[in-house]
């Protein structure tokens, strides 16, 4: 907590460490209510480093020192000092070993940082800064060392006992405990290091690497579990196939272990041969997830696993190289999904999620660049921009390498730099040396902050069979960047000819045309004009194929055009953003003029491909998706919230009422028969199905209305049941309320699918909602000590259910701002993150920003806060 203003931490003040540690060996005498630390270090002084006064510094927080000795020499209080953020030992040679006693308290560790109870086990997260909750260290990511790690507890308690690494002794204790002792050959910083106590089972398989070596590989759960592993195992085999074929990379340890808690902060933690896992990413049976929650497991499997040559065998520098290991390992998870899944429809996901949280991030007052400059609490840099944006410039560099180039280049990157804590620069230099490439500017993505606009003007001249293409490229200023230089951006285009054939992008002055397709061009000036040549007629251009830059794009293209390229665009993200546009301008009319009417060849567009007998069904679902209200929120000058909300019922009612019998035709020939499958295709079709079905319960049809209350009562799978519960529950009557409590009786055991039953409640857009969701909090089974919960029931209400949160009266704003001083002593992480709603309050009308103004002021003037809470809330009244 904060007492006075905290001091942001600069980028350009980065220092090596005076000290290194060669070696850790730490001792865990395990209790939720006192914990003694052992620890044994061995340090030698950094000759990469400016020499200091002779003294060291460790960094500690809420720490009770019992003993610390130099060389077995215990020192006196003289000879050190200890403050709430650390240790000081005022003359240490240059090399020498140091060993610490501290006792920690589990139990009262509500931030789940460092050491905590979740449930029954103990266990631990150190990432970015918690490993000084449990020792004192040099607790920053270029330090690294190698760790022997012994675990002692009671044996009944906790029979299972992991760290990192291979384990290499097991004892019984005469006292009725038992220890085991791990040792992790590969050096890693602190932040990786992680342990776990509790009475477990393990879901076991084996894994064979490419080089014929056999992999344990075990899944740690609580026993009621065990029956929800298999998909993870599934993934978890596949994607470290992928990662051998695709980058060549295999996996080192002899065993690799997951476990799942209750309790956590984030998705996952790729800690060095232990990832710990929210229970969310690990556990699921068709009953009790949906599709969604089985691409997310899916995902996050592989994003951890991937984690252990792009985080783990190569870190971070320090804090702001963060996108340098989550950057590069978003890129690899997406493509893996791609991979296996729809490659269109991933991108797709993928890209919907950067428009609806990174683009706002980044013309908000929270904007920083990829690599940021300098934070106050680093907690509150694992945003979107980091990681997904992040992604996005990697994926902008494979796309400018090529892929042999840049597969030459990542295996430079993992051969040079393995072992050691790197930058974000030295990524970059590995694909200049790779592919002989100049890559200066583009090393501004990730320096300066902002979405660039991209202004793309078309001008067919017919005499001369040539189209002109002119783009200019404009970045808004940011906090702290009032200027801003061009970016280099990979452009990718296609042009379709009147038959939806695809046609050559033949630039003036090449001696010859490409073969029809994709090409990619090259912006690097604020302005461009391209002269394309051969065309015989006007050709329709398929622009930012495959999304090739994070970039927002205003063009002259024509609602015709757009449902052209719906209808007959190759790249089946193009074919999306098409229809994505058409419904945004449709849908912002709406919000401007309730009489606005709605085009006869939009329905006609519409029905035309529920009617396409051949149409992937998972991107048929995506391209007849209406935009989200909150999306929409940010395509306008002053937010609307009142309006979108009409205009989204009004344009989904039309759709309902005038496509009935189509809708109806999709939802039964859609129907699920035989067992629950996770594939593209299955997923498609259900996706497909509740689409129909939430057009026609929104349109009030009562046949539709009578198939959803059916779904609900005879559905096996989670995805179907939910998709009915939501409309029921946005329905509201005796029906939805039957349906909640039917739903509530049936799995009041089972904590992820409460958190289902929380969400879709707080997510109803009912004039009700914010009196539910207050009342919410008060049920037996919601607890504010469980992260999942809160998100569940606080965080919904406040992201997704728009037009309820910024109601008028601004008692929802009331209501979160409550929620974040709660949270704030208890948890600054969840509490800072709670908080993001209110940041971009400027876009509101005059009364709705002095509303949420309030608010903020109401935080930052109510006594001592997090630092984590402050940097969010001061950031967004400068």
């Amino acid at each position: 907590m904060y007492r006075e203003t905290p001091h942001p931490i600069y980028l350009k003040d980065y220092r090596p460490p005076e000290f290194l540690i060669e070696q850790v060996e730490l001792r865990f005498e395990l209790d939720p209510e006192h914990t003694r630390v052992e620890s044994r270090l061995a340090l030698r002084r950094n000759p990469a480093a400016t020499r200091g006064d002779g003294s060291l510094r460790l960094h500690g927080e809420q720490l009770t020192l019992m003993q610390v000795a130099i060389d077995g020499h215990a020192l006196t209080p003289a000879e050190y000092r200890v403050d709430a953020e650390g240790l000081t030992m005022h003359r240490v040679p240059d090399r020498f070993t140091l060993e610490t006693q501290v006792e920690i308290h589990p139990s009262l560790n509500t931030a789940l940082e460092g050491l905590y109870q979740s449930g029954d086990m103990l266990c631990t997260q150190c990432e970015a800064e918690g490993f000084r909750r449990l020792t004192y260290f040099l607790d920053r990511p270029d330090v690294m060392a190698r760790y022997t790690t012994t675990l002692v507890a009671d044996r009944t308690r906790f029979p299972v006992l992991l760290s990192n690494g291979n384990p290499v002794a097991r004892t019984d204790l005469e006292d009725g405990r038992h220890s085991v002792t791990w040792d992790d050959p590969f050096p890693k910083p602190s932040y990786l290091f992680a342990l776990v106590a509790g009475d477990l089972r393990a879901v076991e398989d084996s894994f064979v690497t490419a080089s014929g070596r056999e992999i344990q590989l075990q899944i740690f759960v609580e026993p009621h579990n065990l029956d929800k592993c298999d998909h993870a195992m599934r993934s978890l085999k596949k994607a470290m196939r992928w990662d051998e074929e695709r980058f060549g990379r295999e996996y080192d340890l002899d065993i690799f272990m997951i476990v799942a808690v209750s309790h956590f902060n984030m998705g996952a933690m790729e800690n060095k041969g232990l990832n710990i896992f929210n229970d969310k990413f690990v556990l699921a049976r068709p009953d009790t997830a949906t599709d969604v929650d089985f691409d997310g497991i899916e995902s996050v499997i592989a994003h951890e696993y991937f984690h252990n040559w792009t985080g783990n065998r190569i870190t971070c520098r320090d804090w702001f190289q963060l996108s340098l290991k989550e950057g590069f390992t978003v890129y690899r998870d997406q493509e893996f999904s791609a991979d296996v899944g729809s490659r269109a429809v991933k991108r797709i996901s993928d890209v919907r999620t950067l428009r609806a949280h990174q683009f706002p991030e980044d013309a908000g007052p929270l904007a920083h660049p990829v690599r940021p400059e300098s934070y106050i609490e680093i907690n509150n840099f694992y945003t979107t921009t980091v990681y997904d944006k992040g992604a996005e410039v990697v994926r902008m560099q494979a796309a400018l390498l090529g892929p042999e180039s840049f597969r030459r280049a990542t295996d430079r990157y993992f051969e040079r730099h393995d072992g050691q804590a790197v930058t974000t620069e030295d990524f970059v230099r590995c694909m200049e040396d790779a592919s002989g490439r100049d890559l200066t500017q583009f090393r501004r993505w990730y320096e300066q902050a902002g979405t660039p606009e991209l202004s793309i003007q078309s001008k067919y001249d017919a005499t001369a069979g040539t189209y002109t293409l002119s783009v200019r490229q404009e970045t808004a200023a940011t906090p702290g960047q009032p200027v801003k230089y061009p970016f280099h951006i990979p452009l990718t285009i296609g042009l379709l000819g009147a038959e939806g054939q695809a046609l050559p992008v033949w630039l003036a002055g090449e001696s010859a045309p490409p073969a029809p397709g994709t090409r990619l061009l090259e912006l690097t000036e604020r302005a461009h004009e391209f002269t394309l040549v051969g065309l015989t007629e006007r050709p329709v251009p398929s622009l930012l194929r495959g999304f090739s830059a994070p970039v927002r794009v205003r063009d002259d293209l024509s609602d015709a055009d757009r449902m052209f390229l719906m209808a007959h665009d190759s790249d089946g993200f193009n074919r999306w953003d098409a229809a994505q546009t058409l419904h945004e301008r449709l849908l912002l009319a709406l919000t401007d003029d309730a009489d606005h009417p709605i085009p006869e060849d939009y329905i006609a567009a519409f029905q035309r491909a529920l009617r396409d007998p051949s149409a992937d069904r998972a991107l048929l679902a995506e391209v007849l998706t209406l935009p989200s209200e909150t999306y929409l929120s940010d395509r306008m000058t002053v937010v609307d919230v009142d309006g979108l909300h009409r205009a989204h019922r009004q344009l989904t009612r039309c759709i309902g009422e005038r496509l009935r019998a189509d809708l109806l035709a999709v939802y039964h020939d859609s129907a699920e028969t035989g067992d629950y499958v996770f594939s593209p295709e299955a997923v498609g079709r259900r996706a497909l199905k509740n689409l129909a079905l939430a057009y026609l319960v929104r349109a009030e049809d009562g046949e539709g209305l009578a198939l959803c209350r059916a779904q609900f009562e005879a559905a096996h799978n989670m995805t179907d049941v939910m998709a009915a519960l939501r409309l029921l529950t946005e329905q509201g009557g005796a029906a939805a309320e039957a349906a909640l409590d039917a739903f509530h009786r049936r799995w009041a055991g089972e904590s992820l699918v409460l958190d289902k039953w929380f969400a879709v409640q707080a997510a109803a857009p009912r004039a009700d909602a914010l009196t539910r969701v207050m009342a919410l909090l008060h049920h037996p089974d919601y607890s504010a000590r469980n992260p999942n919960r809160v998100r569940s029931l606080v965080s919904t209400f406040s992201n997704l259910n728009q037009v309820r949160f910024h109601a008028a009266d601004g008692a929802g704003y009331r209501f979160l701002v409550g929620q974040v001083l709660e949270l704030d002593p208890a948890n600054p992480q969840l509490a800072a993150r709670l908080l993001k709603p209110l940041v971009r309050w400027r876009r509101f009308d005059p009364e709705r920003q002095r509303l949420m103004r309030t608010e903020l002021e109401r935080v930052l003037g109510s006594g001592e806060l997090s630092s984590d809470v402050f940097e969010v809330v001061s950031k967004a009244l400068a």
